[in-house]
């Protein structure tokens, strides 16, 4: 089935991924790490399968594994010394926690933006910046277009020049190097030239031109409304706890963060409810085209 969040307006994906991406990257309470973190990798697999599930443990956890072996060899702030280097640095574990949260914010966030690429397409963001920013949605289409086409044209290259007897499989390092510059150069050369054609068709056909009118299937629908009311109000809960203080958390120089009450606790479930927004929604399709069938 089709994931049910990418059905909906442009404008409500990117209100979304604004949102989620905003806190994400400002939001350094470790609950708050954990809900992004959680949600970022389950929407992920759940779009991706397989592949999303695979980068998450080929790529992501050993790359976290490397800024929480890197950090508290670099970091030495903290008052909490559990012990020293050889070269008489301090081992801290306020910087053992900071190298947690660093690696939260860096796969949450990278996690989110494997979302963005499955759901928001090309013609979505021309749709949105076509009128405002004709220029600026080209070359963000084209970029996005051009980098799968440009992975497919590049190993049609270099299955040519495989058929030429250039194989680097069976040939010496000097060889190799430079059959892989003549390859990435004919590629960069093609792009260059792709995107030139690309560029010339679209101005004969008036794009950017003011008064220039397009075809479009997205329509603002009820549910859209309703989506995005309860987006804002979400975010606005989590707004007012980060301006009231109660998000509050620091690694130095000790532990410290904001008491939890209640008001708190509501914080987290609303952002929780916002980071798993795609999921219910999707997950709420799924139960409605199961019960039709019946």
């Amino acid at each position: 089935m089709k994931d049910a969040f990418s059905d909906y307006h442009p404008m409500i994906i990117l209100i979304y991924f604004l949102s989620v991406l905003g806190f994400t990257m400002f939001l350094h309470h470790p609950v708050c790490l954990g809900i992004a973190v959680l949600s970022a990798t389950v929407y992920s697999i759940c779009l991706c399968g397989r592949r999303g599930a695979g980068f998450s443990i080929r790529y992501l956890l050993p790359m976290a594994g490397m800024i929480l072996l890197i950090n508290p060899l670099i970091n030495h702030q903290g008052l909490t010394i559990l012990g020293y280097f050889p070269n008489g640095n301090p081992f801290t574990l306020e910087a053992i926690l900071y190298g947690f949260m660093a690696a939260g914010i860096l796969i949450a966030l990278i996690q989110w933006f494997s979302c963005w690429n499955q759901i928001m397409t090309t013609d979505k963001l021309v749709y949105l910046f076509g009128r405002v920013m004709p220029a600026f949605s080209l070359v963000i289409s084209m970029t996005l277009r051009f980098v799968p086409r440009y992975r497919q044209h590049f190993k049609k290259v270099m299955d040519a020049q495989r058929q030429l007897g250039t194989d680097q499989g069976r040939t010496g390092l000097y060889t190799r190097i430079r059959t892989g510059i003549r390859v990435l150069s004919g590629t960069l050369t093609w792009a260059i030239e792709h995107a030139v054609e690309t560029g010339d068709s679209m101005k004969s056909r008036g794009y950017g031109l003011p008064g220039r009118t397009a075809f479009s299937l997205y329509r603002w629908t009820r549910r859209d409304t309703i989506v995005l009311a309860v987006i804002l109000l979400l975010s606005g809960v989590v707004i007012a706890g980060i301006l009231q203080g109660r998000l509050y958390w620091t690694c130095f120089p000790t532990i410290r963060g904001a008491d939890t009450d209640l008001f708190t606790i509501s914080i987290y479930i609303s952002y929780g409810i916002l980071s798993l927004l795609p999921i219910l929604l999707h997950g709420r399709e799924a139960l409605r085209w199961n019960h039709s069938f019946r």
